[in-house]
């Protein structure tokens, strides 16, 4: 099966996906989770925390787009 499958390129585009299909999303709903009203912790720290997740997402959308129109590779 290898000579038609190239596994070790299958196990690349496998981890980057699940990193980047799952992870970015997820890092997404824990910034608005942190944004949602809560009983204790401190207001500030979780403004803090949201815009940190907020931040990182944005920063995987301008690098995908910087990544495609520089040349994809």
């Amino acid at each position: 099966m290898d000579k038609y499958i190239d596994v070790a390129a299958l196990s690349k585009v496998l981890v980057i996906s699940l990193v980047l299909g799952a992870g970015i999303p997820a890092i997404f709903a824990l910034g608005v989770r942190s944004l949602a009203p809560s009983e204790g912790g401190s207001r500030t720290l979780h403004v803090t925390g949201a815009v940190i997740c907020f931040g990182i997402c944005v920063a995987a959308v301008v690098a995908g787009v910087l990544r495609l129109a520089l040349g994809g590779k």
